[in-house]
């Protein structure tokens, strides 16, 4: 059984908390300057080098690249031959996303009730989910998640007999329906199968997949690769301005599911598509 003290877990956490506002991983960021060198339309095209001015911007002057620093959105996969120390650790992790907004001068931005919303003035807590693995590491992923592109998301509880053909209506209407709002050019990602919150859940694992990397799965590619044309064929663009760069990428995780049901997520995220990896 490792040991590890939950003062490593908190260090790291507020670490990435700051490096993932400040800097694209570089998957995205060589994606925004291809969209560039391809995009036709000449407002398209304006709007993605001032996106890559902001970049440089963010860089230089290392302040966050988008003033909505999100809501911190935790996935950890748990070596179960782990022992954390010192403290529990959901506790050790949203003390490290407290240290890492409030210390980095992220905006705060989460609400202790949804319905009084009175700032918790540290953007705790985090959104927390747990895979037990395993080992004796602990891989962690932070991905702050901004909601102009998060309430553009959709869920769809499709039925088997609604076959691919469906799955692609429901992703390029979610696409559609967010248009400008959600900040295009996007990263889509989709879950499907399991349950209503799995597929939920799925959609925002696949946000964090590099963008160069398919599903294993031969099918699943071809999808979404499909839709990623499908998408870019909308001619949204850059900004909602017109052009050929509406998505960047879409990436697709699954899972199994019931006999009666396929549920389909999808989950906008705009370009500034941001996540933080590190294993402990």
């Amino acid at each position: 059984m490792r040991e590890i003290d939950a003062s490593i877990i908190i260090s790291n956490i507020k670490e990435m908390c700051i490096e993932a506002n400040l800097y694209l991983s570089n998957d995205i960021e060589s994606a925004v300057k291809k969209a560039f060198d391809t995009e036709k339309n000449e407002l398209g095209k304006k709007i993605i080098g001032q996106l890559i001015e902001n970049l440089e911007i963010a860089d230089k002057d290392q302040i966050p690249i988008c003033q909505d620093t999100g809501m911190a959105i935790v996935f950890v996969k748990l070596g179960q031959d782990v022992h954390v120390t010192g403290m529990n650790l959901t506790d050790a992790i949203n003390e490290g996303v407290r240290q890492g907004y409030v210390e980095g001068y992220l905006r705060k931005s989460v609400v202790k009730d949804p319905i009084i919303r009175e700032n918790t003035k540290d953007n705790t807590p985090a959104i927390i989910h747990y895979d037990i693995v395993e080992g004796e590491n602990i891989e962690i992923t932070v991905a702050p998640k901004g909601f102009g592109s998060e309430n553009m998301s959709r869920m769809y509880m499709l039925k088997p007999a609604d076959g691919v053909e469906g799955i692609k209506k429901s992703v390029v209407e979610a696409v559609s329906m967010a248009g400008p709002n959600a900040c295009p050019p996007f990263v889509v990602g989709v879950g499907i199968g399991g349950n209503f919150e799995k597929a939920a859940i799925l959609a925002k694992t696949a946000l964090t997949r590099d963008i160069n990397t398919h599903h294993p799965d031969e099918h699943i590619k071809a999808l979404e690769e499909d839709l990623l044309n499908e998408i870019n064929a909308l001619g949204i663009g850059p900004a909602g301005l017109g052009g050929s760069n509406t998505a960047l990428a879409v990436n697709i995780e699954t899972f199994a599911t019931h006999i009666a049901g396929m549920p389909c997520a999808i989950n906008m995220c705009c370009h500034v598509n941001r996540h933080s990896r590190r294993t402990i």
